[in-house]
């Protein structure tokens, strides 16, 4: 029987065991998938090794960064965005080599696609510098969208909260919260910009998707901004690695 997993440090409430342990019964594909939950990256090769038939893992946090130290091969997007949150097993004989690839990018991309009017969506703002916003970055690349990170402590080339004003969202109308605030059980939390000045020609993308209507979607909404969750986010990304598993 062919073995997936996902490897992190905190997996009680991940969406990839459910995901793909009912996709594995809906279409009758003898397979299974466990979570490899491990205090230090430094443990990983030993899951590798007491594996063999391993064909496949999800990397989450706080492991997308520190787990390419371990592969041998990055798909360029991954390297570029120095993050991983796909391993494919790539075995000849007793020998197997991990390649890495970030399926976020592919899953954040084909989400929020459909949604940009390239009339009017031409700069986005993303809210937060964490390894989120890196694929959000690289989705909003792939869209040719231009875009600025915001932060707390803004470093060279970002924008800080405090700065936000009616003008920015006059040029920058495509607004993705890529931090945790918000999600349950903090639902009063919402990033900190003057919602106010958005517009019906603002689109909110929230990465969060518990709850499906966050404090920020719901305060972007009824300025009459268009709005979308992350829930379609998580299942794209997960077809991704499945394609990139089997592909």
């Amino acid at each position: 029987m062919d073995l997936y997993g996902i490897v992190g440090n905190s997996l009680a409430h991940s969406f990839s065991p459910r995901y793909f342990t009912g996709k594995f019964a809906k279409e009758n594909i003898d397979a299974e998938y466990v979570k490899f939950e491990i205090p230090d990256i430094s443990l990983f090769p030993d899951i590798v090794n007491s594996h063999a038939n391993l064909k496949g893992m999800n990397v989450t946090i706080p492991y997308k960064e520190k787990i390419i130290q371990y592969l041998d091969e990055l798909d360029p997007p991954a390297k570029e965005l120095g993050a991983v949150n796909v391993i494919k097993f790539l075995r000849d004989g007793d020998r197997v080599r991990l390649a890495g690839y970030n399926s976020d990018i592919i899953g954040f991309r084909n989400s929020i696609g459909p949604s940009i009017d390239r009339n009017i969506h031409r700069k986005a703002l993303i809210l937060g510098t964490g390894g989120a916003s890196k694929a959000v970055a690289g989705g909003l690349r792939s869209l040719g969208l231009d875009f600025t990170c915001v932060s707390r402590t803004p470093k060279a080339g970002q924008l800080a909260y405090r700065d936000l004003d009616e003008s920015t969202f006059n040029e920058y109308t495509v607004i993705v919260n890529a931090s945790p605030l918000g999600t349950f059980p903090n639902v009063d939390e919402a990033p900190d910009i003057p919602y106010q000045y958005l517009t019906s020609g603002c689109l909110l993308y929230d990465l969060v998707y518990n709850p499906a209507e966050t404090k920020f979607l719901r305060l972007g909404k009824e300025r009459g901004s268009k709005v979308k969750n992350g829930s379609e986010m998580l299942e794209l990304q997960a077809l991704a690695a499945w394609d990139i598993w089997n592909g």
